[in-house]
Parts: structure tokens; sequence; C-alpha cells
């Protein structure tokens, strides 16, 4: 029986912008991914959230995960299935990585990073919610705008009509 070889992969994971409120939850999803199929985890950290250069699935915005790990070459087609059937991940690009070395790969590592932006975020969230603040939305920005504006022609115009009426009878 021939021994299977291990591999180090590189995978860069997109997902929407709305996972940036949930980080936790993303790189979760990404990790379980990678244990499900037996994959050995070597590095992993958020890599970015930008602006994506075309619309993919309505977001304009993502966030990216990069990951380095070690997996049997046969296995990386059930974890490509695995990805391609995932809801949550918009896009994936998995490479091996042999031209890297293992410092530069356990360089890359950000676990620790990740974390602590998730419990930044969380606290932020709290504060915001404990304060009353709540988010608005662009349509919420909206409606208050055009609400502001009525009621700003609203109050003008009997004045206006006053001014008119007076001067009126003063041309005459």
């Amino acid at each position: 029986m021939s021994e299977v070889k291990s591999n180090m992969y590189e995978g860069l994971f997109l997902f929407p912008q709305a996972a940036i409120s949930n980080l936790d939850a993303a790189s979760s999803h990404v990790q379980e991914m990678l244990v499900k199929v037996g994959a050995e985890l070597v590095s992993f950290k958020k890599w970015d959230d930008r602006r994506l250069a075309y619309p993919i699935k309505g977001n304009k915005r993502g966030v990216y995960f990069l990951a380095y790990f070690k997996l049997e070459g046969p296995t990386i087609t059930t974890l490509e299935r695995n990805l391609l059937l995932s809801e949550e991940v918009l896009r994936f690009m998995i490479t091996r990585c042999d031209h890297l070395t293992m410092e530069q790969i356990e360089a890359a590592e950000g676990r620790a990073e990740l974390a602590d932006e998730i419990k930044l975020r969380d606290a932020k969230q709290s504060e915001d919610t404990g304060s009353g603040v709540r988010a608005t939305t662009r349509s919420d920005r909206e409606s208050e705008d055009t609400d502001e504006t009525e009621t700003e022609a609203s109050e003008s115009e009997p004045a206006s009509d006053a001014e008119e009426i007076t001067e009126e009878p003063a041309a005459s």
C-alpha cells in the first residue's frame, strides 16, 4: 500500500461584508471546514476587508481570510466541494505553497490579532447598544432628511405668503 503525501496549501476565503459584524463565526466556519477534511492548520489570519472589483452575489465589499494548512493530496477535492456547497463563502482559492519556507508561513500567523479584533468589536458593539445608540441605514437617513426638508418648507411657506400679501397693498 502506498503512502499518501501531505502537501502544504495556501487558502484564501472570501466572505460578504456582513461577516465583519461576526468575525468569530466566519473564521470558525473556515477552520471547521478544514478540520472536517483532516487538515492540519498551520497559520490562520484575517487578511483584509476591502471593496470588490465587481459585485459578487450582491456584495460590493468582502472580508478575506488567509490560511496555511497541511492536507493529503487527494482530500483537496473534498475540501473544494464542501466550500462550493457552503452558503457563507462567496469565493475561495487554494494553491500549493511549496515556494514558501516554514518560517514565512509561521510569520503569517494572526489568530491572536483576530481574537483581539473580535473582542474589540464585541466591546464596541455592546457599548453602542448600551448607550442607546442604534445603527442607522441609508434609507433611515434619507427619510430623516426628507422629513427635515418638508418641515422647513412648510414653516417657510406661510411666511412667504404673508410677505406677499403685505407687499401687494404697498405696491398699489
